[in-house]
């Protein structure tokens, strides 16, 4: 039997407030998705202005980083051509995302759940994400 570490709604919700208050602070509206380790949805926010495109792309980024415990951006650089990955982005129904703004988040070294981001280019999104997991880190750092 396995016993599983999980983001619950209470740490969904900080990561969100943590990527929301980026967002802000860079004058653009999100879409934030988080989800379990299994990359299951677990809590969304559009932002008033978040591209609508972005909603199952935010969602996808959080999947794909759980999943692979890796940023989205890492695999953005191994699926160019000619590179070990190429092509994995057409995987899994087309719901691995290569593009910046989704991270997984760990807990005790295990990872927990994962955050997507979009609406911003992906340098924006990466930096929304970054915000959101260590605003996350660093409230669960306070309450132990």
């Amino acid at each position: 039997m396995l016993t599983l570490k999980r983001l619950d709604i209470q740490d969904a919700h900080a990561l969100i407030a943590g990527a929301r208050a980026k967002a802000q602070e860079i004058g653009v509206p999100m879409c934030i998705a988080v989800t379990d380790e299994s990359g299951n949805l677990i809590a969304f926010e559009r932002m008033d202005g978040g591209k609508i495109t972005s909603i199952g792309l935010a969602i996808d980024k959080s999947f794909t980083a759980a999943g692979v415990q890796k940023g989205t951006d890492v695999l953005g650089e191994v699926n160019q051509p000619g590179m070990p990955a190429h092509g994995i982005s057409s995987t899994l129904g087309g719901r691995m995302v290569t593009v910046a703004g989704g991270l997984p988040v760990f807990a005790d070294g295990v990872v927990v759940g994962g955050i997507g981001i979009s609406s911003g280019s992906p340098a924006q999104d990466l930096q929304v994400a970054q915000a959101a997991v260590a605003a996350f880190s660093n409230d669960k750092m306070l309450e132990e």
